[in-house]
């Protein structure tokens, strides 16, 4: 009982002694500090570096240094060394983070993993953040291949009582886009191979930086800038500058540096570490407790904060040079293991700064806390005030468009899919699909905001059926709701999809001056053992951070409520003829739409023929049952309606193949059963005999989801649904086989002119 209550007096004393509002800190740093992301970060970061494999980082390191003659040890660690005589002072930092290794390749081609650290140390969420998310494994030489970690695709969980749990290891299957263990090797990937997730640096409105292992490489940031100006001669005594491999896994490269260097005195740069629970208090544990924005922190092992010796040597000097430094908690740099650890100089200390949503893909720091360190490094080092930093860079591209010749389907699609198109604002996406199509080719806007071609008028008394083919600009995302008082968005969701594929991961919002980075915040509990997602019906605020921290910041940056926010995208090719991209549903919807307006070469003789691209889709048919009350109106009701969109896949390691059972790479598919639709046997018939006419590879099945057909289906129409087989639906994840999206398009040609 005694120590249940010292436990407790220790914890709470721990939070009071502790001051952890950045505010006073933040207060003495001088106005007009640098908020981009420091060139040397996003250049690290963007360097995977699991630990046991830091190769590719430790070169770019050595090459940042050369001027320095950097070696490297036989663990790999890179060590630079200047100076002679006394004192001999070592810095240290390391370069790894965590990851995921092949550890077995399937019959079928999918990659199965073991994940580093194998042990603990990382939150009970970390193998969730990897779900459905894009990924790089990297190649023995050196080459980095594009994947994705299969998802449950939410159109087919549905009564499913026994899913699979993403959190255990067990279900974790990367998808290279390879249909058999020897496509896999061909590719250059084996067992071994390390897997992370794919990442960039996102610049968030106010000071932070956000993005996957920014707090792996703060440390090796702040040096290597530095150094890049430093002047060897003002060093006084030996400095000895380490930046170690494998501290994850047992601190082997800190444990060779500490065996091999005599030094008198030792900074350790690098985060702040979690320790072990507290006995008695369930779900709690030692952790650093301060937030980002406070400046330079130094990790201490004792509960009340207090600093002594060399740490408190360090604190002067910061205070003397008006440098914000605090005290928090830290575990040991040195885990302990079944050997005797190595002796620590009589001098160390170990500083950091702070990060939010630590270990995640949305991992947070403030830049101002790493100029304060970088700041502090350099005063340490040679006693100098420290340079201009220097600028970040800035890059974009965009595809390009054809209008006098016909592009392939991958190209349409691959300038498609990074448009960003949030329900109800479709008007880039319309504006996109406008610049795709022939010349000959002139759509109208309905007042839903539907693109609509009309491809042919058949004569009056004609037997000629009428025929319309559908395909939605929209995708899901998120929409803001409020502004809280604290800066964060709150926002609700524009369609359907699981929270656990977006939270804790990095977001964009869409404003009317352009998109702003931002994360997407994981709920209250996220790195507790028991957490557990909150239900659709649950009343839990969905939050996304832009870096303002009151309602006029946010004003400021242009946000408005109403505004979309989603997660970044890309086209991103996997092996052979698959590919990846959020939002497939259902831009290979649109392709096939406008692939075939270019294969039809102009308008149709006496047919009755109309393309749409409708809005609203994934909120409920909105721009579909617009258009359908407004042609019942005039008497205009399509005979049918080909609604072309996602034929949910359950070809996945995840899926049970009584549902949704089409394989991608195997052609189209005819959704003759969805849960908006049932097509009739005879309809099921005559678009496989089409197909097979023109050699066309065709599917059909049973699949989750609506379809924007049905909503014509009231007035009289029939809704005859097509669509492609997708893997991993509403996801960052989906994957699809471009030979679908091929086999899509011909058979949307051939029922515009024959049907």
């Amino acid at each position: 009982m005694r120590r249940g209550i010292l436990s407790i007096f220790c914890l709470l004393f721990s939070i009071f002694a502790f001051d952890f509002s950045p505010a006073a800190a933040q207060s003495q740093i001088p106005p007009g500090a640098q908020s981009a992301p420091p060139v040397e970060l996003e250049q690290l970061v963007a360097t995977p570096a699991v630990s046991g494999y830091e190769r590719q980082l430790a070169d770019k390191i050595r090459a940042a240094l050369k001027r320095f003659h950097p070696a490297t040890d036989n663990l790999g660690d890179v060590i630079v060394a200047m100076g002679s005589g006394a004192p001999h002072r070592l810095i240290v930092t390391p370069m790894d983070e965590p990851g995921f290794v092949v550890s077995e390749i399937t019959p079928d081609g999918y990659l199965r993993v073991q994940r580093l650290p194998q042990g603990g140390g990382l939150p009970p969420i970390y193998n969730e953040m990897y779900s459905a998310q894009p990924v790089k494994i990297g190649t023995a030489s050196g080459k980095w291949i594009d994947g994705v970690v299969a998802g449950l695709s939410v159109h087919l969980q549905g009564g499913r009582t026994d899913a699979p749990k993403a959190s255990d290891i067990q279900n974790i299957y990367v998808d290279i886009g390879a249909t058999s263990a020897e496509e896999v090797r061909k590719a250059g990937v084996d067992v071994l191979d390390p897997i992370v997730i794919d990442r960039r640096v996102m610049k968030l409105g106010g000071e932070e930086i956000a993005g996957a292992s920014v707090g792996d490489r703060f440390g090796a940031a702040a040096l290597v800038e530095l150094m890049g100006h430093l002047d060897a001669a003002k060093v006084k005594g030996s400095l000895t500058i380490a930046f170690v491999v494998q501290q994850r896994t047992g601190a082997r490269g800190l444990e060779r540096i500490l065996t091999q260097t005599q030094a008198d005195e030792m900074i350790y740069v690098g985060r702040l570490l979690p320790g072990g629970p507290i006995p008695q208090m369930e779900n709690l544990h030692h952790a650093p407790r301060r937030e980002p924005g406070g400046g330079v922190l130094i990790g201490v092992q004792q509960t009340d904060g207090t600093l002594s010796g060399f740490e408190a040597e360090l604190k002067q000097l910061s205070d003397a040079n008006k440098i914000p430094v605090a005290s928090d908690y830290s575990a040991s740099v040195l885990p302990p293991t079944y050997l005797p650890l190595p002796q620590l100089p009589a001098k160390w200390a170990h500083i950091g700064i702070a990060t939010s949503w630590t270990d995640t893909p949305a991992e947070l720091i403030d830049s101002r806390d790493w100029n304060d360190l970088a700041n502090l490094l350099e005063l340490y080092i040679q006693g100098s005030t420290p340079q201009e930093p220097a600028e970040g860079r800035q890059a974009s591209s965009k595809l390009g468009t054809i209008r006098d010749t016909p592009p392939s389907t991958k190209f349409i699609l691959s300038d498609l899919v990074p448009i960003y198109a949030v329900s109800n604002i479709e008007g880039p996406m319309r504006d996109e699909v406008k610049t795709l199509l022939p010349k000959w080719a002139k759509p109208e806007t309905d007042a839903a905001g539907n693109l609509i071609l009309h491809l042919g008028t058949a004569p009056e008394g004609s037997k000629t059926p009428r025929i319309l083919i559908v395909a939605h600009m929209d995708e899901i995302g998120f929409a803001v709701k409020s502004i809280s008082k604290d800066g964060r968005l709150e926002v609700e969701w524009r369609g359907g999809g699981e929270l656990d594929f977006f939270a804790g991961h990095p977001a964009l919002v869409h404003t009317s001056k352009g998109d702003l980075d931002a994360i997407m915040e994981l709920p209250n509990g996220w790195d507790t053992p028991v957490f557990k997602w909150p239900s659709e019906s649950s009343d839990t605020a969905i939050r996304v951070d832009v870096g303002a921290r009151t309602p006029e910041e946010v004003a400021k940056l242009g946000i408005s409520v109403g505004d979309t926010i989603t997660i970044p995208k890309a086209y991103r090719p996997l092996l052979g003829t698959r590919a990846n991209g959020r939002s497939f549903d259902d831009r290979v919807g649109d392709t096939a739409l406008i692939s075939a307006v270019w294969a039809l070469g102009g308008p149709l003789k006496d047919r009755d023929v109309t393309f749409v691209w409708s809005t609203g889709e994934e909120i409920g048919l909105v721009g579909a049952a617009k258009l359908a009350k407004r042609l019942a109106d005039e008497g205009h009701v399509p005979d049918y309606v080909f609604a072309v969109d996602t034929f949910v896949s359950s070809d996945s390691p995840l899926e049970s193949k009584r549902f949704g059972d089409a394989q991608i790479g195997k052609g189209f598919v005819i959704r003759a059963l969805d849960n908006s639709n049932i097509v009739r046997s005879d309809l099921v018939e005559k678009v496989i005999k089409l197909a097979r006419a023109g050699q066309i590879p065709v599917q059909y099945g049973v699949t989750g989801g609506g379809n924007d057909g049905s909503a014509f289906v009231r007035y009289g129409a029939v809704d005859v649904a097509l669509g492609w087989p997708l893997r991993y639906s509403h996801s960052p994840a989906e994957v699809i086989d471009t030979r679908d999206v091929d086999s899509l398009a011909r058979i949307v040609t051939v029922i515009a002119k024959s049907w």
